[in-house]
C-alpha cells in the first residue's frame, strides 16, 4: 500500500467524529446508569462516569445545564440522562453530552429536599435554641403569601374572627413558580422593617412542585435571619418544607396559622371575667379578714391602755438592771477574793526569805573565814619571824661576826679534822669579810 493512503489519527478521529455526528439516534439519546467518578468543576461544569455491571461511559454536563437540576448528583447514585453522544477529538474517545438528568426510582425534588434539609440541619438552622418565643397578645400581625389565594383569606377571617384588635399587615408574595422564592425572601425583609410582633408565611395547599418554593434554601435562610417570629404555613397538615423545619413555630394550615399567631378574643374575655370574679371574691375575703383584725386590735388589751406596755417593760428594765449590778458586784468581790488568795500563795511558795537566809549564812561563813584566815596569817608570820631568828641565831655568819671562819681544802671540801690535812697544804679560810689563803705549817691534835 503506499504510504499516501495511510490515515492521520486526527483525520480518522474527524470521520469517525462526523459518523457520530451524522447519527440520528446518538444526537438526542436517553441512558441510564449508576453515577461514579462524580467531579464538579468550579466552573460548574459536571464530569462523570456512567456505568452499570457491564459497561461504562464518560459523561459530561455542561454548567449550562447543571444549573437546572434541584439536586446535586452524587456517586452511586442511579441516574436517567438525556444528551448527545459525541467524539472528543484531543482523546479519540467518545462521551456523552448530558442536557438533562433525574433520578432513577426516587424524585428530583425528594433528593433535593433531603440534601437541602441535611445540610441547614448541620448547620443547626432547626435548633429549638434559635427559636423566638411568639407573643401572647400581638399588637400587629404580618402575613406574607399570595394576595389572591384561599390562604390569605383564611388567615384574615381567622384573624378578625377571633383576634378583632389585632392589627394585619399583607405583604404580597408569590407563592409558586421560579420567581416564588425570591419574592417570599424579599417579602420577609420588608416585613422586618416594621414593628410586627408575628409573622405568618405561607400559601395553601398543593403539590411539591407548587409548594417548592418553601423548601428553597434563600427562604429557609430569609425565615432563620428574621427579627420577627414567624409562623410556617405551607399546604395541609401533611405538607412539610425546609421553611416548617427552620421557622420558630409551624402551623398544619394557614387556618391553624393564625389560630397560633393570635388567641381568641372571646377566649381572653372568659378568662378576664373569671380572673375578675376570682379577684373580687378573694379581695373581699381580704378587707373582711382585715376588718377583723382592726376591730380585734381596738379591742385589745394593748391598744386600749397602751402606756401600760411600756410600763411593764420599765419596770423589767429596771430589774433587768438591779441584777446586773448585783451580779456584778458580786463576780468582782468574788474576783477580788481569787486575787488575794493568790497573792498570799504566791508569796508562801516565793524563795525571797529563803535566800536572804542564804545570803546572811554566806556572809557568816565569809567572816568566819575572813577571821580565821587572818588569825592565820598572823600566826604564820609569827612562825616566820621566829624561824627567822632561829635561823639567824645559828647562821654561819653571825657566827663568823664573832670571828669564827670555815676552812676549806680545795674549794667544796670543808676541814673538819686535822687528819685532812697535811703539812705544806694550801687551804683556805673563809671569814666574815673575805678569804685567806694559807699553808699548813704544823699540826697538832687536841688532847
Amino acid at each position: 500500500m503506499e504510504k499516501n493512503q495511510y490515515l492521520t489519527v486526527a483525520a480518522l478521529t474527524k470521520y469517525i467524529k462526523r459518523k457520530f455526528d451524522a447519527d440520528p439516534h446518538l444526537a438526542d439519546i436517553y441512558v441510564k446508569g449508576e453515577i461514579s467518578n462524580f467531579k464538579k468543576h468550579s466552573s460548574g461544569h459536571m464530569y462523570l462516569t456512567l456505568k452499570d455491571d457491564k459497561s461504562r461511559i464518560n459523561a459530561v454536563m455542561f454548567a449550562k445545564s447543571a444549573q437546572s437540576l434541584a439536586f446535586t448528583p452524587e456517586n452511586g447514585m442511579k441516574v436517567l440522562l438525556r444528551g448527545e453522544i459525541r467524539v472528543y477529538e484531543p482523546t479519540g474517545g467518545y462521551q456523552m453530552y448530558i442536557k438533562e438528568m433525574m433520578p432513577d426510582g426516587i424524585g428530583e425534588l425528594f433528593i433535593a429536599f433531603e440534601q437541602l434539609k441535611k445540610k441547614l440541619e448541620q448547620e443547626g438552622l432547626f435548633q429549638r435554641m434559635y427559636k423566638k418565643p411568639i407573643p401572647l397578645f400581638p399588637a400587629k400581625i404580618g402575613v406574607i403569601t399570595s394576595p389572591t389565594g384561599a390562604a390569605i383569606r383564611d388567615i384574615i377571617t381567622t384573624l378578625k374572627r377571633r383576634y378583632p384588635i389585632g392589627e394585619i399587615l399583607i405583604f404580597p408574595a408569590l407563592v409558586q413558580g421560579k420567581q416564588a422564592a425570591p419574592s417570599i425572601v424579599k417579602a420577609i425583609e420588608q416585613a422586618n422593617e416594621y414593628p410586627i410582633d408575628v409573622l405568618i408565611v405561607g400559601r395553601g395547599g398543593g403539590s411539591i412542585e407548587e409548594l417548592w418554593a418553601f423548601n428553597e434554601e434563600i427562604v429557609a435562610r430569609a425565615i432563620y435571619a428574621s427579627k420577627i417570629p414567624i409562623i410556617s404555613a405551607v399546604g395541609h397538615e401533611t405538607d412539610t418544607t425546609i421553611s416548617d423545619f427552620v421557622a420558630d413555630l409551624r402551623a398544619p394550615t394557614p387556618t391553624g396559622a393564625a389560630e397560633m399567631a393570635a388567641p381568641r378574643v372571646s377566649d381572653i374575655a372568659e378568662r378576664i371575667t373569671i380572673m375578675e370574679t376570682k379577684l373580687i371574691r378573694y379581695s373581699n375575703q381580704r378587707i373582711e379578714t382585715e376588718k377583723n383584725r382592726l376591730s380585734a386590735i381596738h379591742k385589745s388589751y394593748a391598744f386600749k391602755y397602751p402606756h401600760l406596755l411600756y410600763q411593764q417593760k420599765l419596770e423589767q428594765l429596771d430589774r433587768v438592771a438591779e441584777r446586773i449590778s448585783r451580779n456584778s458586784k458580786l463576780y468582782f468581790e468574788r474576783k477580788q477574793d481569787q486575787l488575794l488568795a493568790l497573792t498570799k500563795a504566791v508569796e508562801r511558795n516565793i524563795p525571797l526569805n529563803s535566800i536572804s537566809r542564804k545570803i546572811r549564812e554566806i556572809e557568816q561563813i565569809e567572816s568566819r573565814m575572813t577571821r580565821a584566815a587572818v588569825h592565820t596569817v598572823k600566826s604564820k608570820q609569827r612562825d616566820y619571824l621566829n624561824t627567822v631568828t632561829l635561823l639567824e641565831a645559828v647562821s654561819p655568819l653571825k657566827i663568823m661576826e664573832k670571828g669564827f671562819g670555815l676552812v676549806y681544802k680545795d674549794e667544796d671540801n670543808l676541814i673538819k679534822s686535822t687528819e685532812s690535812v697535811k703539812i705544806g697544804d694550801q687551804i683556805t679560810v673563809v671569814v666574815q669579810d673575805g678569804e685567806i689563803d694559807c699553808t699548813v705549817n704544823d699540826i697538832r691534835e687536841s688532847d
